[in-house]
């Protein structure tokens, strides 16, 4: 059994199309409605919805977050900094956490990890 989808729910679903295209290699296959729900998909045939929040407040709960490890080290390190030449802030580099190398960051109110899990 594998997670087929995961929905989120952000305030600007065409700024989150853009960011997730542009640093995590989605691709958006469909926009539904005036920019309610988008549709992308990455090559590992993963689908990431973006639905528009109904209102201006989208909370999630303290300890939520979404993780991508990646292949290695350097993928984590040529990622930050893609990430901050982008503008996105970043507030620690990357560095050993627990068993990965990896940092956090918000965007959209989602607290997104990006890591390597060291062996």
């Amino acid at each position: 059994m594998t997670i087929n989808h995961l929905n989120l729910v952000v305030t600007d679903v065409n700024k989150s199309v853009l960011f997730f295209e542009r640093y995590f290699e989605f691709t958006c296959e469909l926009i539904k409605g005036e920019h309610i729900i988008a549709i992308l998909s990455n090559k590992e045939n993963f689908t990431l919805v973006l639905m528009n929040s109904k209102n201006e407040d989208t909370t999630y709960p303290k300890d939520f977050h979404i993780g991508f490890m990646l292949d290695d080290l350097k993928a984590v390190d040529d990622l930050y900094q893609k990430l901050i030449k982008g503008g996105i802030a970043i507030s620690q580099s990357p560095r050993k956490i627990r068993n990965s190398y990896a940092f956090y960051f918000w965007f959209e109110n989602i607290f997104i990890e990006v890591g390597h899990y060291l062996s």
